[in-house]
């Protein structure tokens, strides 16, 4: 392991989150595996959340130790912690599992999402319910219960925060995708609620919307450079985001560099969320 020392003093770190506990749901790939690392890398130790699904238990854990590693190997403390977000049970003794080993929560990352791809009229109900409880519901029960946690601390300058990974889909609506859609819609109205609720107790609440992204949900398109093309076209900065640059504004949002930052989701989508059809004029003028 590199000298906790050196490693701080080659990394550029944002204000406040050295030394600060951060639980990272959904960690185990994509923009949860890449905030992770980020965090680790600006000094934070992390708490790295997984579902241990059987039929994927390969993978992940391969994904996980290869997250872990990049962790240790910025000298900070990490944990894993399995737990589905969905149920409230996991939810509270993963909480709990992360606060015994790390001591505290002091920033929240609420990642953890899946989508299902059914035209809406053949959408089933089960399906609809899976989706809303893992993109949704786990966001509320995590958020509570960390919520509850800072409430209870007497230094109200640093109470710490929450940070939820949203969508462009939060404003624009995806066709064949409604649980998905309706999910993050609702997380920008969780997101502004909550800031408002808690901002007088010194807890901020914020959230990014990722645009098109390289990541393995994104599998239906990322692996044909043809259907990738398509995908770009309709991106103004013409190409697709990277998880480390969702990353890179999760952590800002988190640090004391955003300390005047509540309510707020700011999307990170190459322009996507520009009307880009109108570049171009069309209409009579």
């Amino acid at each position: 392991m590199p000298d906790a020392v050196s490693t701080a003093s080659r990394r550029a770190v944002l204000p406040g989150l050295e030394g600060r506990n951060v639980l990272v749901t959904g960690a185990s790939s994509g923009i949860g595996r890449a905030i992770a690392v980020r965090f680790a890398q600006h000094g934070a130790n992390v708490a790295i959340n997984h579902l241990h699904d059987p039929a994927e238990a390969r993978d992940t854990e391969e994904l996980l130790r290869a997250c872990v590693e990049k962790v240790r190997g910025e000298g900070v403390r990490d944990v894993l912690v399995q737990g589905d977000v969905s149920d409230e049970d996991d939810v509270v003794a993963m909480i709990e599992h992360v606060v015994g080993v790390l001591g505290s929560v002091d920033v929240l990352v609420n990642n953890a999402g899946i989508q299902i791809a059914r035209p809406s009229h053949e959408l089933s109900s089960a399906d609809f319910d899976k989706v809303l409880a893992v993109n949704l519901r786990g966001a509320f029960l995590c958020s509570r219960e960390v919520i509850r946690r800072l409430l209870a601390r007497e230094d109200r300058e640093r109470r710490g925060c929450i940070v939820n990974v949203s969508s462009v889909h939060e404003v624009i609506p995806r066709p064949r995708y409604l649980g998905y859609s309706v999910s993050k819609g609702a997380m920008g109205n969780l997101t502004r609620t909550l800031a408002l609720e808690y901002a007088g107790d010194g807890i901020r609440v914020n959230a990014i919307g990722p645009g098109a992204t390289l990541t393995s949900i994104n599998s239906a398109w990322t692996g044909d450079p043809a259907k990738q093309e398509a995908v770009e076209r309709h991106i103004p900065l013409g190409r697709v985001g990277r998880p480390e640059e969702m990353a890179g504004v999760a952590c800002f949002l988190a640090s004391d560099e955003a300390a005047y930052i509540t309510g707020q989701t700011l999307f990170v989508d190459g322009g996507l969320t520009l009307y880009p059809d109108f570049r171009e004029t069309w209409s009579g003028q």
